[in-house]
């Protein structure tokens, strides 16, 4: 039987959500707290992958079983994981669905601040930079959705397949008093550290050390190697998940709250 695991997580304490020896990963965390309560190794496919320090609003995990389990795996489930990580659902899926394949489109929100603020220390990217041409950023994002190969974008586009994507939405928000900003884009796939270098580029074009059209380059010419920068790891946050069969909330209101003034909640 197949379970489908609705979770999110503060990636602030891992190395992403991806096993590896460098490193504590949320995928670790997760498999080790299930194998403690099943008494048997136990091992999960995640909806995707997440660099160190990046969050999580809304992510999915899927994971066999041979017989269901009769007490409240959700409890326990919880009550053994650490404060950072929470299961929201448990989802019994008929046949056998695949978290990461199945997946039909993915969107990410990256936040901005730019004045020293304890509170928002690890949640939002600090870039303390007073002017933003948020015009020019918008001009920027709208040419994402006119081209869908990010071979540029990505920080090793040869350990893909392909590096063609299809982006659906990209937006640039900025709040009233013009010192908190948010960068949200959704694809049906992303590519390694795609959206991270994306928002480097942006910032870059919103401070005036890029121009719309050198960003256009590397679109119409992606082969082209160019300087790739990412943007800070902690403002960034898979915020959606929809599945052809499956499209809910996150439980979370975290990043919508994070969100609040600049443009509205999250989907």
């Amino acid at each position: 039987m197949r379970y489908f695991f609705h979770l999110g997580y503060l990636g602030t304490n891992y190395s992403g959500w991806q096993k590896h020896p460098d490193g504590l990963s949320v995928q670790q965390v997760l498999e080790e707290a299930l194998s403690q309560i099943f008494k048997m190794p136990m091992y999960i496919t995640g909806c995707g992958r997440t660099d160190a320090q990046v969050h999580a609003s809304q992510f999915f995990f899927h994971m066999d079983v041979e017989r269901e389990w009769d007490y409240d795996l959700l409890f326990r489930l919880n009550k053994l994981l650490p404060d950072d990580i929470a299961i929201f659902d448990i989802i019994k899926m008929e046949g056998q669905p695949h978290a990461r394949f199945d997946a039909v489109e993915r969107s990410y929100d990256y936040f901005i601040h730019t004045y020293k603020d304890p509170f928002l220390n690890g949640v939002s990217s600090l870039y303390a930079i007073k002017e933003w041409d948020v015009e020019k950023m918008q001009r920027t994002a709208n040419l994402l959705l006119k081209y869908n190969n990010y071979h540029a974008f990505c920080k090793m586009p040869d350990r893909n397949d392909h590096t063609i994507c299809n982006i659906t939405s990209a937006q640039v928000y900025i709040n009233a008093k013009g010192d908190r900003l948010r960068f949200s884009i959704s694809a049906n796939r992303f590519l390694g550290r795609m959206v991270r270098i994306i928002t480097g580029k942006l910032i870059d074009i919103g401070t005036g050390t890029l121009s719309v059209d050198e960003f256009e380059h590397y679109l119409i010419h992606p082969q082209e190697t160019q300087l790739i920068k990412p943007a800070y790891p902690q403002g960034l946050y898979l915020s959606k998940i929809k599945y052809p069969y499956l499209d809910i909330p996150s439980r979370s209101d975290f990043v919508p709250m994070l969100a609040d003034g600049l443009g509205g909640l999250i989907a």
